[in-house]
């Protein structure tokens, strides 16, 4: 069996990202990726680099990770709502400050996806979607359909995202899945204050994914972003594990899920 680590949006969250690094290779991953958006969100987004490069982790290019790398004007999350998007421009303006000249060319220099043959099996990786970097593809919204239209269209076996926040996974017939990873950014809107990644595992007649949880020291990461002035929002949401923004472009089904 081939273990594959798959870690979504990161947004700052360097104790997390360390925590899931050190879980994936005592769980004997072979490959480690990161399916972008490493800033956003949390503090000090230049703690993060020295990690993904020292342990060799593959990146993807998340739609944070363009903007900046490129210097856009916002994160192109692709939010509609006025609260939402007042939210994510707080918290991109932030990582856009803090994100040394360096680190913002090795962002720009990222790939929009990474194809890879493994035991038989075609995996793409990408953000949201192999169409577009920040397509939200929720699991209550998202049709069997539409994943075996996208297998097919890009001409893949095993597609895995992140984008959305919240890990689900959906095998497509006759032999595929999809799997959204998750993110390690923050907790999933469901009162628990670990995160998790998704581990892909890859033999010749079976692909199958794991989400596993992973413990942090979250209480730090919260004295930080206070330190950093980030919003008081971001901060309850690390201490409780509900979120308390960007709750407007969730479905109804995950939301009420939610505590609000």
């Amino acid at each position: 069996m081939t273990r594959l680590a798959l870690f979504g949006g990161v947004y700052s969250n360097y104790l997390a990202l360390e925590a899931a690094i050190h879980d994936a290779r005592r769980r004997a991953a072979s490959a480690l990726y990161c399916l972008g958006d490493l800033g956003a969100f949390g503090p000090f987004p230049d703690r993060v680099f020295p990690l993904l490069r020292d342990h060799g982790v593959e990146c993807v290019q998340g739609n944070y990770d363009d903007s900046v790398g490129n210097g856009l004007p916002d994160c192109q999350c692709g939010y509609s709502d006025p609260r939402d998007n007042k939210f994510a421009q707080l918290s991109y303006d932030y990582t856009l400050a803090h994100t040394s000249p360096e680190n913002r060319d090795w962002l720009r220099g990222l790939p929009r996806e990474i194809r890879s043959q493994v035991d038989g099996w075609r995996v793409l990786l990408c953000h949201g979607s192999p169409r577009r970097t920040n397509e939200f593809l929720w699991e209550s919204a998202t049709s069997t359909h539409f994943l075996e239209h996208l297998r097919n269209t890009y001409q893949a076996d095993v597609i895995a995202g992140t984008h959305t926040g919240i890990h689900w996974q959906r095998p497509l017939s006759p032999r595929g899945l999809f799997v959204n990873a998750g993110v390690l950014g923050r907790p999933e809107n469901d009162g628990r204050t670990s995160v998790g990644y998704t581990m892909l595992q890859l033999q010749p007649d079976c692909a199958s994914a794991e989400y596993l949880s992973v413990e942090y020291d979250y209480p730090r990461l919260a004295r930080e972003m206070q330190s950093e002035r980030l919003p008081q929002e971001f901060v309850e949401t690390i201490m409780t594990g509900w979120w308390t923004t960007c709750l407007e472009i969730l479905p109804a089904k995950e939301r009420r899920r939610g505590k609000f």
